[in-house]
């Protein structure tokens, strides 16, 4: 078992890795980024987010403002159902049959109020799904009972004492910090949460807290289910196999504590099979032997000049340019293309699409603020853009015949499709 077998197998059977700090005693064996991605920059955390709406809960009870018990409606003037606790919002165990976030989000602007008022089909308490709009009004108690948001609440109980930088969260139409996803921090920031969560040796959460919220609350084992992901949960924790835990975000966010090991691992990554992590970590990590190492020269993979092929400069205008859908509620670069019309130049590449303008520097070789390409091909031009605030790298494959060029892209990965329909672009003048 070795740093080294890890990083090298996780290079060859991840998608892509993006940051990596692992901490063991205390002491960090290894820190490493891979370019274009950088060790002083925020990585969205996806649902790795729902950790700390569950530790800014914990803080709320030590300070009395909520009580785990107590009926959810007591926090919103009776609404909802009141067989419904707080500590069911923790555990993933509401009663819904399904995560409510998407119904609760497509309702109207009061999300807290669209989920009271959605039915719950069975008891509360005796059947776990997975549910971020739990997490969501979980995160909306606390708020309304600190009369503040969750990244003001957290910052002087943890994370000031932990040493963050600016954390920032997506927030609600309400204003409110959406709880479930939407938290950004670095990687060296989630593994100092995983050391504190194995030992707080300051003090700085509420008693108990850490061990109550990482314990196997309810289960969760359901069949087909990667076996990860039937381990257990807690509050808004993961159970692991090797008596170990996590709180994990979509596309590769992991906080990992092994307390057997006395080991944390933070990483964010891009990746759609999030369970290969797990079994590499689990293959290379675990061991008594672990050494401190040097994780130097680290890159995501370039495109490189693989073929001589004369400059095609000049502009190219889509034909029919794509629209995006009003309910696509994604960021612009997470929603499928649409180019207007794109400017190839010395190794820079333009694209206007129905956002703006957008630059790339994509000489080839190597990553250049988070771009890539070169002839890949006959008469063939690829470039990538790594958007280095999240896991997502989108690629473009543009084949030039004569006065027109078709371009494909698509997504390493993606919350819908990762690949779409060409377009076809035709040179101005």
């Amino acid at each position: 078992m070795s740093v080294r077998g890890f990083v090298e197998a996780a290079e060859r059977g991840v998608d892509a890795l993006h940051g990596m700090v692992l901490v063991r005693g205390g002491e960090v064996l290894a820190e490493g980024y891979w370019h274009p991605y950088r060790k002083d920059a925020a990585h969205r955390l996806f649902s790795l987010s729902k950790s700390f709406t569950s530790t800014a809960v914990g803080f709320a009870v030590a300070d009395g403002l909520v009580k785990l018990d107590e009926p959810v409606s007591a926090y919103f003037d009776g609404r909802g159902d009141p067989r419904m606790l707080v500590r069911h919002l923790l555990t993933m165990t509401t009663g819904h049959v399904d995560d409510t976030a998407p119904r609760m989000t497509a309702a109207g602007d009061d999300w807290a109020g669209n989920f009271l008022a959605l039915d719950v089909e069975r008891e509360p308490g005796t059947h776990f799904v997975y549910n971020s709009g739990a997490t969501y009004v979980a995160g909306a108690i606390v708020q309304r009972a600190a009369g503040m948001r969750l990244v003001d609440y957290l910052r002087p109980r943890l994370f000031e004492p932990l040493g963050f930088g600016d954390v920032t969260w997506e927030q609600c139409p309400a204003g409110l910090d959406v709880g479930g996803w939407g938290m950004a921090a670095r990687t060296a920031e989630i593994a100092r949460f995983g050391q504190l969560l194995l030992r707080d040796e300051r003090g700085i959460l509420p008693d108990g807290w850490a061990a109550q919220a990482t314990a196997r609350q309810v289960e969760n084992a359901y069949a087909g289910e990667t076996p990860d992901w039937q381990q257990g949960y807690g509050f808004q924790f993961w159970r692991c196999r090797h008596n170990a835990y996590r709180g994990d975000g979509a596309f590769g966010q992991f906080c990992i504590v092994m307390p057997e090991q006395d080991t944390v691992l933070a990483l964010n990554a891009g990746t759609a099979d999030m369970q290969a992590v797990l079994d590499l970590v689990w293959e290379h990590l675990l061991g008594d032997d672990l050494e401190a190492t040097a994780l130097d020269g680290l890159a995501l993979e370039a495109v490189g000049q693989d073929h001589e092929e004369p400059e095609r400069h000049g502009t190219y205008v889509v034909d029919r340019p794509r629209v995006s859908r009003a309910e696509d509620w994604r960021p612009s670069h997470e929603r499928p293309p649409t180019i207007r019309a794109i400017t190839f130049a010395h190794g820079r590449v333009t694209i206007e699409d129905e956002t703006g303008t957008h630059e790339h520097d994509c000489r080839s070789g190597e990553w250049r603020a988070g771009s890539t390409g070169g002839w890949s091909g006959p008469g063939e031009y690829t470039f990538k853009v790594a958007y280095t605030d999240g896991p997502f790298v989108r690629t473009y494959r543009c084949r030039f015949n004569g006065a027109s060029v078709r371009i494909d892209a698509s997504d390493n990965v993606s919350f819908g499709p990762t690949g779409y329909a060409p377009v076809l672009a035709t040179r101005a003048g």
